[in-house]
């Protein structure tokens, strides 16, 4: 116990944090694939999840089991497995890297379309959830002015249930912002893997905990700020009560 503090404030060396802060551009290089990588995912999963929690409401027979199927089995497959299998079981194009950022567009191709489809099968249940609430009169109505009922999801559903997915959406935020440092696990240069690179350079593994430090707080910071935001999205186009 004598040599408790000694031993953690060893670990604080200023040296070691000023090597972080000098290789704040290499970290900033996988900052940016971290957001480029959450954006894309989060843009696939909505392109599918919308759809799919469509089909979930308004679908039947065949199409409609299969999406069901298919939205359980993303949801219960751990992310990292569906990463590895993408990656060694699907015939990638051979693209090349990327040099402005220094990433592998294979390695990025896969864990935007894990990510990707494994948010849109939680995003699926949120816009569900959303469709369901508008009033079904509102539906027959648009029937009756003539719109045929893929226009009617479009004209009315679609922007009410948007609005009223936001807050579901903001967790799902969260989730794929966290969730792409597994991306490590294919070898995709993001945050993560460049704080491991850090102290896994000769005469560097003093740094480990200013490394996890430094990326957990700029997690913290972008999860906070685009939380906020969707907050203020939220607040600003929500539906006024006695509206429908």
């Amino acid at each position: 116990m004598t040599h408790s503090v000694p031993t953690v404030l060893a670990v604080f060396q200023s040296e070691d944090w000023a090597f972080i802060l000098s290789n704040w551009e290499f970290l900033l290089g996988g900052l940016l694939v971290t957001i480029l990588l959450t954006v894309t995912s989060l843009g696939v999963g909505f392109l599918t999840g919308f759809p799919a929690g469509a089909i979930e409401v308004y679908g039947t027979g065949r199409l409609a089991w299969t999406v069901s199927t298919a939205g359980v089995l993303l949801r219960g497959t751990p992310i990292v497995v569906l990463m590895v299998l993408f990656f060694f079981g699907l015939p990638l194009p051979g693209m090349p890297t990327v040099p402005v950022l220094a990433f592998d567009s294979d390695a990025f191709l896969v864990a935007t379309l894990a990510l990707g489809l494994r948010s849109g099968a939680y995003q699926a249940q949120v816009f569900r959830g959303a469709i369901q609430s508008i009033d079904e009169g509102q539906v027959e109505a648009a029937r009756a002015v003539g719109l045929s009922k893929l226009e009617a999801i479009g004209y009315v559903v679609f922007p009410q249930a948007v609005r009223r997915s936001l807050p579901g959406f903001q967790n799902e935020f969260t989730i794929v912002l966290k969730d792409t440092s597994i991306a490590f696990a294919i070898g995709l240069a993001e945050l993560l893997t460049r704080a491991e690179q850090l102290y896994l350079q000769p005469g560097r593994s003093t740094a480990i905990i200013e490394a996890i430090l430094t990326i957990s707080i700029i997690y913290f910071i972008l999860t906070f700020g685009t939380n906020r935001a969707l907050e203020y999205l939220d607040r600003r186009y929500a539906i006024p009560e006695g509206s429908e």
